[in-house]
């Protein structure tokens, strides 16, 4: 059984939410960054966390990666072309998304308060919205890659409604239903009960 440590409005909602569509068993545990329990895992004090046996593992897309490699759902075989354009657009959407939102979370209330640069945010949104355009612009649907949801689909509207939640654009009508139909499946819904 894994082990996940993590607070639910964190990255560790994409691993639960991973976990939940996998029906892998996982015991949760709803801790910040930093908090002691995590930093007798994790020097850095960073979540999400996934134990496993005596095995500690780090970083989100990190961990999603071996759970849908180990279980063999939510990916591409490695080594197929298929699986090189996943990662592709796995890594443009953190470049495109998950740092621009990051920045900007932590010129508003993660960096120490003078080291902030808060007026860096407006550009940030541009640039967020501007990505999101290109992203719709080469969307095939109904899931980024066509008919199979991977993890990119997973890293992408957990990204979309970080987003909405800092009022940054997504214009697009189709990456909006796009992002209704992947929030509305049961397990998206289990672990968003966990946020509410």
């Amino acid at each position: 059984m894994y082990k996940i440590y993590g607070g639910p409005k964190s990255r560790a909602f994409r691993v639960l939410w991973l976990l939940e569509e996998l029906g892998q068993p996982y015991t949760f545990e709803a801790v910040g960054p930093h908090d002691p329990e995590v930093l007798k895992i994790n020097p850095s004090g960073k979540i999400p966390v996934l134990v496993e046996g005596d095995t500690v593992l780090t970083d989100s897309t990190a961990i999603m990666t071996y759970l849908a490699d180990k279980h063999g759902d939510f990916t591409y075989p490695a080594g197929t072309l298929e699986r090189a354009q996943q990662d592709a657009l796995t890594h443009m959407l953190l470049d495109e998304f998950d740092a621009v939102l990051w920045t900007a979370a932590r010129h508003t209330f993660v960096l120490p308060e003078e080291r902030r640069v808060p007026a860096v945010t407006a550009s940030l949104a541009w640039e967020f919205g501007r990505n999101a355009e290109r992203l719709a612009e080469g969307f095939q649907g109904p899931f980024l890659m066509g008919d199979k949801m991977t993890i990119a689909d997973i890293l992408c509207v957990h990204c979309m409604g970080w987003a909405r939640g800092v009022n940054f654009p997504i214009e697009s009508e189709t990456l909006k239903a796009y992002a209704k139909q992947v929030r509305s499946r049961p397990a998206f819904q289990k672990i968003a009960e966990m946020v509410r």
